[in-house]
């Protein structure tokens, strides 16, 4: 008996820390009871996020953001963040979700939680043509820099940890770096399978070009943890938007290149 009470105990406490999660939970339609739906983009990712001759933002994420709140029918709010301000975000509920070439990992599924990947690429190691670098080892005694907070800057921040003579600095964002880089700040730099379409020639006229390949991504939307109900309407809504098509339609239009396959998670 004394067994059976314990379970029955606990299982009433379970029930009781169940229901505050449950009554505040973000559903779809609160979202669309609230009017609007409030998404984290950074605008100095090209050709994910930016801003275009308007100072309007742009890209592959912005427009996914808008076919989201299109699918909800309402309008969408975008709050400009920078790689460590995506989480923040969300946690202090500025926003309702981060759609921000937010890369799936198990640290940051800690804190919020992850749709289904809607795309990815790889994160490299980018470097005047040159200079040469195959690997790790040949950054020792160069300057390597990586936007704070990116998954550059995690890879990295291991790299330097493991090859002493490697002098490392970060920067607030990626071009910030770029700039680092065009103007001999830095040697190297880490960044996305991207990051040479906006890297102009340096001062010294050199070329960019990808070095070696860090660790390959894929990015999800993000959103604050137990809200199953808005977590399974996003599954639902990328999984009909990639079987369809639109998803490599709007990768085309701003990578020149489909979304492909994308793992199962």
């Amino acid at each position: 008996m004394r067994a059976l009470r314990h379970t029955l105990l606990g299982l009433a406490a379970a029930l009781l820390l169940a229901v505050p999660l449950a009554a505040h939970a973000q559903a779809p339609e609160d979202i669309v009871k609230a009017g609007k739906l409030v998404v984290a983009i950074d605008t100095t990712v090209p050709p994910y996020g930016s801003l275009d001759a308007q100072m309007q933002p742009t890209g592959l994420d912005v427009e996914l953001a808008q076919l989201v709140g299109k699918a909800l029918a309402v309008p969408v709010e975008f709050v400009t963040v920078s790689s460590p301000g995506r989480i923040p975000a969300l946690l202090t509920k500025r926003v309702d979700m981060v759609i921000s070439i937010f890369s799936i990992t198990a640290e940051r599924a800690l804190q919020v939680d992850f749709s289904n990947p809607y795309g990815g690429q790889s994160t490299v190691l980018l470097a005047p043509k040159s200079r040469k670098i195959a690997g790790p080892k040949d950054l020792v005694g160069l300057k390597v820099g990586a936007t704070r907070g990116a998954i550059e800057d995690i890879v990295l921040t291991e790299i330097v940890k493991n090859n002493p003579g490697i002098t490392y600095l970060r920067f607030d964002d990626g071009p910030s770096c770029a700039q680092a880089m065009l103007s001999g700040q830095i040697d190297a730099m880490g960044g996305g399978d991207y990051g040479d379409i906006y890297l102009r020639k340096s001062a010294s006229g050199d070329e960019f070009e990808q070095k070696f390949v860090l660790r390959p991504n894929y990015f999800g939307i993000g959103i604050r943890k137990h809200n199953p109900a808005l977590l399974h309407w996003l599954n639902t809504l990328l999984f009909t938007l990639k079987n369809d098509g639109t998803l490599d339609r709007i990768s085309m239009k701003y990578r020149n290149k489909p979304i492909g396959d994308l793992p199962p998670f």
